[in-house]
C-alpha cells in the first residue's frame, strides 16, 4: 500500500473520531454561530434586509470670516453647481453639494449665538461657527485657521460624521499650506504679498487640471461595483460579518490545538507506542495525524462559511479572495495545533494552552474586529494583532470582505503560509525528535 494512502487511512480514522463526540460539534460549529447569532438578534432584522441608513444631520452654519481674500475664479466651482467665492464660503459649499446631501442639511444662521441656542433646543444636531479672519489667517503662511464646532452632547453619530467630513476638508487645507509654508523657507526672496496668488494657483492645479477644488480636499467615495447584493451594503450587517468572522478564527485555533491533542491521547493510552511497532513508518504516521488536524479544520471553515452565508445572509466577498483566506486560515491554525502540542509533555497542561495561550493569541488576533468603530484604535488595533497568526487571518479575511485587490489579499495569505511553515516545521522536528 502507498505511503500517502495509509496516511490518509489514519488521518480518515482521527477524523471520524473526533466528530463521533457531541462536544467537538459545539465547539467547532455552536459556539461561533450562536455568537454571532446573538448579534444578529442584538441588532435587528435591519442587519439582513439593509434597510439600516444614518439620518440626515442637520447643521446650523454659521459664517462670520468678512472683507476675505478671494479665491480665484477657476478654483470656485464645486459639485451640485454651487458657486464660492472666498475660502469660508467654499467649505460651506462643499457641506451643501449634491455629494453630501444624504448626510447633511445646512442651515445658515446670521448668529453665532443663534446658532448654539438651536443645538440647545434640539434643532439641530450641531453648529459651524467660521470665525471672522478665517481666510486671512489661512492666507499667512504662520498662523493658524481653526473653525468651532457645537454639538449636542447626547448626539454621537451625526456630529461624529461633520467632524469627519470637516478633519478631511482641513487636512487639505493643512497640506496646501505646508507646502506654501516650506516654499517660503525655501525661498526667502518671495515676496509675501503674492501669497493669495500662490494659494489660489496650488489650489487651482491640485488635483492635476481639474478644476473641482473640493477634490482635492475631499473624497467623497461610492461602493465599487461588484457582484455582492445591495445587502452586504448594511453596516449592521458589516458588523455582524466581522464578528462572525473574527469567531470563526478564534475557534478554528483551539479546533486545531484540539486535534493535535489527539497525539498525546494515545502517547498517554500507549496505542501510539504500539502503532510505532508496525510496518508502518514513523513519518507516514504523523504525516497521516497532521492531515487529520487540517482536515478538521478545513471541515469547520468549510461549514461556517457556508452556513453563516445562508443563515445571516453573510456575502463574503469575492470566491477567489474568501477561498484565499479560508486556505491561508486553515494552514495557520492545523500548523499552530500541531506546534502547540508538541511543546507540550502531556494532556494535562491543556488548561495553560486553551485558557492562556489560545485565549490570549486569539483575542489579540480579532482585537481589529471590535475596534472598528475608532479609525485610531484600527490602526493600533491592526498593529498589535499583526504579532499573532490570528490577526493575519483576520486581516486575509477582512480584505476578501472588503473587496481589496486579489494581489493584496493572496500577499497576506502569503503572510500566513510563512507562519504556518515555521509552526508545521518546528512542530514536526520535535514530535520526531520526542518519538525517535
Amino acid at each position: 500500500m502507498p505511503a500517502w494512502v495509509k496516511a490518509f487511512d489514519i488521518a480518515l480514522k482521527d477524523l471520524k473520531s473526533a466528530f463521533r463526540s457531541a462536544s467537538a460539534w459545539v465547539f467547532m460549529f455552536g459556539l461561533p454561530l450562536m455568537i454571532a447569532g446573538l448579534f444578529y438578534l442584538m441588532l435587528g432584522s435591519s442587519a439582513s434586509t439593509g434597510g439600516f441608513s444614518l439620518p440626515v444631520t442637520k447643521l446650523a452654519v454659521v459664517n462670520l470670516d468678512r472683507a476675505a481674500p478671494r479665491l480665484r475664479a477657476s478654483a470656485r466651482a464645486v459639485p451640485g453647481g454651487v458657486r464660492a467665492d472666498t475660502l469660508s464660503e467654499l467649505v460651506v459649499a462643499i457641506l451643501e453639494s449634491d455629494d453630501l446631501h444624504e448626510l447633511v442639511r445646512v442651515v445658515r444662521v446670521d448668529d453665532a449665538d443663534a446658532a448654539r441656542q438651536a443645538v440647545d433646543d434640539e434643532q439641530a444636531a450641531a453648529a459651524l461657527i467660521i470665525p471672522p479672519g478665517f481666510s486671512r489667517r489661512f492666507a499667512e503662511p504662520y498662523e493658524q485657521s481653526e473653525l468651532e464646532l457645537y454639538q449636542d452632547p447626547t448626539l454621537s453619530i451625526g456630529p461624529a460624521v461633520v467632524e469627519s467630513i470637516l478633519n478631511q476638508f482641513m487636512d487639505g487645507l493643512g497640506g496646501i499650506k505646508i507646502a506654501i509654508r516650506l516654499t517660503l523657507d525655501h525661498a526667502s526672496q518671495l515676496d509675501p504679498r503674492r501669497i493669495d496668488r500662490l494659494i489660489a494657483e496650488f489650489m487651482e492645479g491640485s488635483p492635476a487640471n481639474e478644476k473641482d477644488l473640493s477634490g482635492a480636499l475631499l473624497d467623497v467615495r461610492r461602493p465599487r461595483a461588484s457582484s455582492a447584493p445591495l445587502e452586504q451594503a448594511s453596516p449592521l450587517l458589516t458588523i455582524v460579518s466581522s464578528i462572525m468572522g473574527g469567531m470563526m478564527i478564534f475557534y478554528a485555533f483551539y479546533t486545531g490545538a484540539a486535534g493535535g491533542e489527539s497525539i498525546l491521547l494515545e502517547e498517554e493510552k500507549q496505542t501510539l507506542k504500539r502503532l510505532f511497532t508496525t510496518p508502518t513508518p514513523q513519518a507516514v504516521i504523523l504525516t497521516g495525524k497532521f492531515l487529520a488536524v487540517f482536515l478538521t479544520v478545513l471541515i469547520q471553515v468549510s461549514v461556517l462559511l457556508t452556513t453563516s452565508w445562508l443563515v445571516f445572509g453573510i456575502r463574503w466577498g469575492d470566491l477567489q479572495a474568501v477561498a484565499l483566506a479560508a486556505f491561508g486560515m486553515v494552514c495557520a491554525a492545523a500548523s499552530f495545533g500541531v506546534f502547540i502540542n508538541s511543546i507540550r509533555r502531556s494532556t494535562r497542561q491543556g488548561g495553560v494552552v486553551f485558557g492562556g495561550v489560545l485565549t490570549i493569541t486569539g483575542l489579540l488576533g480579532v482585537i481589529r474586529i471590535f475596534a472598528i468603530g475608532s479609525p485610531h484604535a484600527v490602526g493600533l488595533g491592526e498593529s498589535v494583532s499583526l504579532l499573532v497568526p490570528q490577526g493575519w487571518a483576520v486581516r486575509a479575511l477582512l480584505e476578501a470582505m472588503e473587496h481589496a485587490p486579489l494581489e493584496q489579499t493572496a500577499l497576506t495569505t502569503l503572510g500566513l503560509l510563512g507562519w504556518s511553515a515555521v509552526f508545521l516545521a518546528v512542530g514536526v522536528w520535535r514530535f520526531r525528535k520526542r518519538y525517535r
